[in-house]
């Protein structure tokens, strides 16, 4: 169509004039470009954005991929004007993946080898970035769009502009998407704060986004001999900073020295932590001066504008005062009531009388407390004049005071549509409770006119006032709100009336107020008056000491010599607090080959990895939230090679870390540190090929554990043993595999690579601390009711005194444990395995595993106990209808055989065993007689055992005997002097005796 003429695409010799008319107006002239049009972005929503496009969103100038600049639009002619416009990505105009540039490693803190204290001092930054619209960071983390990030309406709550609405199914914002609740004692990540010590999970509902690193101080420095010092730093503002040297003895005997710092800016984020001295350079023998320790720690500080704080009092408590201001353990929540037909802030706030519905809702929430001369936590009511009421809602949960300003027991107001006196108190309460009985209209946020009330809790009652009572629950929240929890199931309910939707709720309201506290109106109130305390250290409370005056750290116990120089590489890898590595992460682990990764989202996030000896964490520095977190104990495993690390923790899941830097160094660092502070250990890669039948040669249970290795197979002889436990198979973990299609894949897969995780020391499968505290819970009976040996023991006829006492005395603490002592069970598990060395998470004395290899180990699982009238007796031999089979559940033998005998099974039981299950399978002759032998050992210590047992249970016998001997004199001696005294009393005495 084109002739080549002016203005055509290709050019070359003009052609000759003609009369088409067409022709004539294709070869005019081009027009020229347009004027370059400025749009002013719109603000950064993060997630809501499609990924790959530039809306709303200034990105820096990346030179462009040829594959961009053969689709791009641009011509050559067009000026090169910097414009910034809404969409630059020719590929996401045409509906194709964009290329996104490789994400880059977040920057490590600084100092390098300081052990943060707490979550909040790995995001301290020595030059904040500014604050969004939003109230948060301007950039987001490469997350996809989130349940926190979209809008919906139900029958409970209507959508509203600048609000986010939770109905139910969000889940948790982890690392690749909304996950699933942890399972206790797991934390959700929100809800993760320090980090050098155990932060143990005490309930089913987790308290979050609270800064319990706030009583550092209290706790490190307070009434300790320590220094502080105040300044005005010309980019930082205000500084308060405080110093203090430890002395602590080492596991070889000697001293380790470290220094314990706090860094307080005007950001609300502290830098809290330990650096030890061994990772200073050295020092001069009259010790380290505070102004080359800070010059190590904190090198963008400037060291001539602090001065040594004054010796008064006033300044360790304006300190305290200072960082625990976010510390508050009282707290106050609205209750709006909303009755049948209503939705309107007037119709809620005019409601006089509660109804039977919304009064069974306060009782279970709480109690109602006369207001005159109540000494708690008051919430700003009158508790002198009742002029705000005579009645109140009040409560306790987990350490937390909760006032309720209920619309309808605050003072009513006549002809008042809007009852100031009743918004005076609700309408300046950060979290506010809507109920609403069946029939009431959907609540609408934007019908509440107030800038302080941030989160609405919506709950409707169904079946109010009947045995069959339950709620339904939904949020709003306003944008700049973090998402909290605990999470709402899918539809939000329904709960029943019971303790559990209570802690729930209480949960929920509490974790509310303190994500307010993120939202931007709070935060710049917050900075305001953190600036006003620093202010004020800086300019009143400082003497004309300066750093280089100040006394050097370590006189007594380094002068006349120079420090000890360091222990070696690695020495600092030994501290308690937690060290950080800038990864990019991705959800599941990678195959071998580069395979992507087994997550829901294969894309990397730029996050900041904390290691201490408690616990693991990945924080997205960008919008300072915690991605993923586990204990250290429940670290199994890890896969490295130069620049990556797979992560496997609790039941199997992993994650995949790519680090920066020389290949192998940062790698070996993080390995190292995993060795020192976790029990787990390095994977072996196993291909494992077929024989001639096409069978591997290893048995598996659902869990992943090998069970069974035949002899003589190439599975022997790669090094699987019995006791080993499978992560992965044919590049994908089996918790996203499942145990369907993990025996598919065994058995269909023509080849077969797994990751294995042997067994430990002792031949034992490896598991989690979380996987033991689940067993401990599930079979509460293996660790204190074992099942009574099955053999001929001498009957023993106790007096009905005796057997009365007995009972007695097994009731009070002696006999086997029912389900009431579930509670100890737990906390004497958790004792026994939280070990106080750094080294160690699991005990060694964790319970054995059940049924781990079934066809050649002796299961270890009792038997449940009979249920009998009033408590559970073992059964015995003889059965129900047998002459003695009254007294044989009166008799205490078999209980206290059962307490004092080992867990193991009768010999009859094993040989049945060894019988019905553990069958050779065909095979050669040598492999059988393998198999024989096995079963005759196992059946030879089996009785072994046996014996020891019996022998047991005679000395058992013959202590009963005397027992009882002793207890029938006892008897006999007590007849014979209640008979004496009856007769000194007299008749009436003697017909009661």
């Amino acid at each position: 169509m084109w002739a080549g003429g002016v203005g055509s695409p290709r050019r070359g010799v003009a052609p000759a004039p003609t009369d088409d008319l067409f022709a004539r107006k294709l070869r005019q002239p081009s027009r020229p470009p347009l004027t370059p049009l400025t749009f002013e972005p719109r603000p950064a929503r993060g997630p809501l954005l499609r990924s790959g496009s530039d809306a709303g969103e200034a990105r820096p100038p990346t030179p462009a991929s040829p594959r961009a600049r053969a689709h791009s639009h641009e011509e050559a002619s067009r000026p090169a004007a910097a414009v910034t416009r809404l969409f630059t990505d020719p590929l996401a105009l045409l509906g194709l993946p964009a290329e996104e540039p490789e994400p880059a490693f977040p920057p490590v803190p600084e100092p390098r080898w300081f052990a943060h204290y707490d979550v909040q001092s790995l995001l301290f930054d020595w030059a904040p970035r500014p604050r969004g619209p939003g109230g948060r960071t301007e950039s987001r983390s490469g997350t996809p769009a989130s349940a926190e990030d979209q809008t919906a309406s139900s029958d409970l709550l209507l959508d509203a502009p600048g609000f986010v609405s939770e109905l139910g199914g969000e889940g948790e914002l982890g690392l690749g998407g909304p996950v699933s609740p942890p399972v206790p004692p797991a934390l959700p990540n929100a809800a993760v704060s320090v980090l050098e010590e155990p932060q143990n999970r005490t309930s089913a509902y987790s308290l979050e986004h609270a800064d319990l690193g706030a009583g550092y101080y209290r706790k490190y420095f307070y009434g300790k001999e320590h220094q502080n010092f105040f300044g005005l730093d010309e980019a930082l503002g205000p500084v308060a900073v405080s110093l203090r040297r430890e002395e602590k003895e080492s596991s070889g005997g000697g001293t380790l020295h470290s220094y314990r710092i706090i860094v307080r800016t005007t950001q609300l984020r502290t830098l809290r932590g330990t650096i030890s001295e061994d990772a200073l350079p050295p020092g001069p023998p009259r010790g380290l001066s505070p102004r080359k320790l800070l010059e190590h720690v904190a090198p963008r500080l400037s060291p001539t504008c602090l001065r040594l704080g004054s010796a008064s009092p006033k300044v360790p408590r304006t300190l305290l005062t200072l960082d625990e201001q976010v510390l508050s353990f009282q707290r106050k929540v609205g209750i709006l009531y909303c009755r049948e037909g209503q939705g309107s802030e007037e119709e809620m706030y005019n409601n006089q009388e509660a109804g039977p519905a919304f009064t069974q809702f306060l009782t279970l929430l709480g109690d109602v407390v006369r207001l005159k001369g109540f000494e708690s936590y008051r919430a700003q009511l009158d508790t002198k004049t009742d002029s705000t009421g005579t009645h109140s809602l009040y409560t306790t949960y987990q350490d937390y005071e909760v006032m309720f300003h209920v619309s309808t027991m605050l003072p009513y107001t006549p002809n008042n549509q809007q009852q100031l006196l009743r918004k005076r108190h609700i309408g300046n309460d950060i979290v506010t409770i809507v109920f609403q009985e069946p029939g009431s209209k959907p609540f609408c946020p934007a019908t509440i006119r107030s800038h302080f009330q941030h989160v609405f809790l919506v709950v409707r009652a169904h079946a109010p006032c009947t045995p069959h009572t339950s709620y339904r629950v939904a949020v709003s929240r306003t944008q700049d709100t973090p998402a909290f929890g605990p999470a709402l199931p899918p539809g939000g309910g329904p709960f029943a009336a019971n303790a559990d939707f209570r802690a729930f709720l209480l949960a929920k309201a509490l974790n509310g107020e303190q994500a307010a506290g993120h939202a931007g109106q709070f935060h710049a109130m917050a900075t305001r008056t953190r600036q006003q305390y620093l202010q004020e250290l800086a300019t009143n409370e400082v003497t004309t000491t300066s750093l280089d005056s100040a006394s050097r750290f370590g006189l007594p116990s380094l002068g006349g010599r120079r420090r000890a120089p360091p222990r070696g590489p690695g020495a600092e890898l030994q501290a308690a607090g937690a060290l950080v590595w800038g990864v990019r992460a991705a959800p599941g682990a990678r195959g071998a080959a580069g395979a992507q990764a087994s997550g829901p989202d294969g894309g990397e996030v730029p996050c900041l990895l904390g290691i201490s000896a408690e616990a693991l964490v990945l924080v997205a520095p960008r919008d300072g939230r915690v991605v993923f977190n586990c204990a250290c104990r429940d670290v199994l495993a890890w896969t490295f090679s130069e620049q990556q690390l797979d992560l496997y923790h609790g039941r199997g899941e992993a994650v995949t870390l790519r680090l920066d830097g020389p290949p192998g160094q940062a790698v070996g660092e993080v390995v190292a540190r995993l060795q020192l502070v976790s029990r787990g250990c390095e994977t072996r890669e196993l291909a494992l090929p077929r024989d001639g039948q096409g069978r591997l040669g290893f048995e598996v249970d659902a869990e992943g554990f090998v069970t069974h290795v035949e002899r003589f197979t190439f599975a022997e002889t790669a090094g699987l043993r019995p006791g080993a436990r499978l992560l992965r198979v044919c590049g994908q973990t089996l918790p996203s595999l499942g145990p369907e299609a993990t025996g598919q894949l065994l058995r269909s897969a023509p080849k077969v690579c797994v990751t294995v995780l042997l067994p430990d020391e002792t031949g034992r499968p490896r598991r989690s601390f979380s996987e033991l505290y689940t067993l401990s819970l599930q079979e509460p009976s293996r660790r204190g009711a074992p099942e009574p040996v099955q053999d001929e023991a001498p009957r023993l006829v106790l007096l009905p005194a005796t057997k009365q006492l007995l009972h007695l005395c097994l009731n009070d603490g002696g006999g086997p444990p029912g389900p009431r002592d579930l509670a100890e069970e737990r906390t004497e598990f958790l004792h026994s395995q939280n070990s106080p060395s750094p080294h160690s998470s699991l005990s060694d004395e964790a319970p054995v595993l059940p049924n781990t290899t079934p066809d050649l180990l002796l299961a270890t699982t009792a038997k449940p106990a009979t249920p009998s009238t009033g408590r559970e007796t073992p059964p015995t031999q003889d059965g129900p209808g047998s002459p003695n089979g009254c007294e044989d559940r009166d008799n205490p033998a078999p209980e206290l055989r059962a307490s004092f005998l080992p867990r193991t099974l009768s010999l009859r039981n094993s040989i049945s065993k060894s019988k019905s299950g553990a069958r050779p399978e065909p095979g050669n002759l040598s492999e059988k007689v393998c198999h024989l032998e096995s079963m005759l050992r196992k059946l030879q210590d089996d009785l072994q055992k046996e014996k020891a047992d019996k022998a047991a249970l005679e000395e058992e016998v013959r202590s009963l005997r005397h027992n009882n001997r002793r207890l029938q004199a006892e008897s006999e001696s007590a007849a014979t002097r209640l008979l004496l005294a009856s007769k000194q009393l007299g008749p009436p005495t003697a017909d009661l005796a």
